[in-house]
């Protein structure tokens, strides 16, 4: 059975509206560490069972929650749970350094950057290439009915990285003002497909008719290893204004061909046929 303050971890987790993937996945290494403090022997490998299938259900669509599920080993020592949680989170640090220095290099000075939602990955580029001297504005969109995309344009206020936000409505305007496209993933299929926030799919489609580059910033363990894009469960939240029901599926699955590039820590992939 797995311990109450372990079960906390894991309903923070459900909870979480903002922050995606990569954070998940660091939230569920750190609850198999506390796992690893709280239990040993036979109460631990029960626990470890219980794990491989909670870890997932937290959110089937990202890819890192699987991943990490793979990754933990069902045992009864509690000291090889720790070695590989604190390894894993130990990826997830080092890959966002590499990805943000594969990424940088994109940039140039004088670009103007749009993305879609809250990404570390993307955020991790940005504050890269604007640590190397480059100059450029981003646009954000601010993603309802979360808006995830305010919660970025206070990390680069923080940074003191010139940007704007738009309304989501706004997205096929200003794309055609943009140089560069640049969005997270939560998820990239078997066969190359993007999950990410919905309205990603849009934004690429927009770059697709405008001629502007559109890649994607992820981390290697957000590959998915067996699921193809007509497999992936779209999670949907309740929504409602004023009074009326708002359909409101949290993702959307952008196809491959609008894709130039998967930026991650093993260098920039292009789909279907590198992933």
């Amino acid at each position: 059975m797995i311990p109450e303050e372990v079960r906390r971890i894991l309903e923070e987790m459900k909870a979480e509206r903002i922050r995606g993937a990569s954070w998940m996945a660091q939230k569920g290494a750190e609850a198999y560490l506390l796992l690893s403090r709280i239990l040993s022997g036979e109460e631990l490998k029960r626990a470890l069972k219980e794990m491989k299938r909670a870890i997932p259900e937290v959110n089937r669509t990202m890819a890192s929650l699987y991943n990490l599920s793979r990754f933990m080993p069902v045992t009864d020592d509690p000291e090889l749970v720790r070695s590989r949680a604190e390894e894993f989170l130990r990826l997830i640090k080092e890959a966002k350094r590499e990805i943000g220095n594969i990424g940088s290099e994109l940039i140039d000075s004088g670009d103007v950057i749009i993305t879609h939602s809250f990404s570390s990955a993307v955020l991790e580029v940005l504050k890269t290439a604007w640590e190397k001297g480059k100059q450029f504005k981003v646009v954000i969109t601010e993603s309802a009915p979360d808006y995830e995309g305010l919660a970025l344009a206070g990390e680069l206020e923080r940074l003191s990285i010139p940007f704007e936000v738009i309304t989501d409505a706004q997205l096929g305007l200003f794309a055609k003002k943009s140089t560069l496209a640049l969005v997270g993933a939560d998820n990239v299929t078997r066969d190359g497909f993007i999950v990410n926030k919905a309205g990603t799919y849009l934004l690429a489609l927009a770059c697709h008719d405008t001629g502007v580059p559109f890649y994607v910033a992820a981390e290697s363990f957000k590959l998915h290893p067996e699921l193809n894009s007509e497999d992936v469960e779209i999670v949907e939240r309740p929504y409602s204004r004023q009074g009326f029901r708002v359909r409101n599926f949290i993702f959307d699955i952008t196809p491959w061909k609008y894709v130039r590039g998967i930026i991650t820590e093993l260098g920039i992939l292009v789909p279907p046929k590198e992933i």
